[in-house]
């Protein structure tokens, strides 16, 4: 009985282990990447999905184009996806200049074409997102990413009522956090973790696709 114990006392860790370094392997992976980590600028179109080892910047026109537009939901994932990218690059600076952009696409967003629950809910929504993107713009980067898991979700909540006119994938890291776990919105499937950057650049999933 003891043995069979010791056993699956083995095959408990082993298992334990296994799923701990799934992520830590993407580190030594992305050491042999090219040196540019942040996923594709939102301002740049995304069509290609092979990358031969250059980060995402292929595209041309057809995303920007659906990216535009001031005041809609639209502006305010392209700032959002930029805000994502500078996390990515690990670019504090960057990420506190885009945090108040992002917070101003926020409050134009025009609402008037929603129903009045659903008006409702984007004021609640819209409210939160703009002071996480605002402590966001004047945080060190630590701080940036524990926002932006909050935003993150803000900003997920507001596509499920506005829609997004592209496909998005939701992605899911689960060592953030303490083992927590932290989501974030992507137009790119390839994963780019915004809440380690460069230290575990690759770790996480896609948890769904949506449009």
């Amino acid at each position: 009985m003891s043995k069979l114990k010791s056993t699956l006392g083995i095959v408990a860790i082993a298992f334990i282990t296994l799923t701990a370094m799934s992520c830590k392997d993407n580190k030594n992976e992305q050491n042999n990447a090219d040196g540019n980590h942040s996923e594709m600028s939102a301002d740049e179109d995304h069509s290609k999905m092979n990358h031969d080892n250059s980060d995402e910047h292929h595209d041309g026109d057809k995303k920007e184009m659906a990216m535009s537009g001031d005041g809609n939901s639209q502006a305010v994932l392209k700032d959002y996806f930029n805000l994502k990218n500078a996390l990515v690059a690990d670019d504090n600076a960057k990420a506190k200049e885009l945090g108040a952009i992002l917070a101003t696409s926020l409050g134009k967003l025009d609402i008037s074409k929603y129903t009045d629950a659903q008006q409702s809910d984007l004021k609640d929504i819209v409210e939160d997102a703009v002071e996480h993107a605002e402590h966001i713009a004047e945080s060190d980067i630590a701080h940036q990413r524990e926002h932006f898991k909050i935003l993150s979700k803000d900003v997920t909540d507001m596509v499920a009522i506005t829609g997004t006119e592209m496909k998005i994938y939701e992605q899911f890291c689960p060592m953030y956090d303490n083992n927590k776990g932290g989501a974030w919105l992507s137009m790119n499937e390839e994963i780019r973790n915004p809440y380690f950057g460069d230290k575990m650049l690759k770790c996480g999933k896609v948890q769904r696709e949506i449009n």
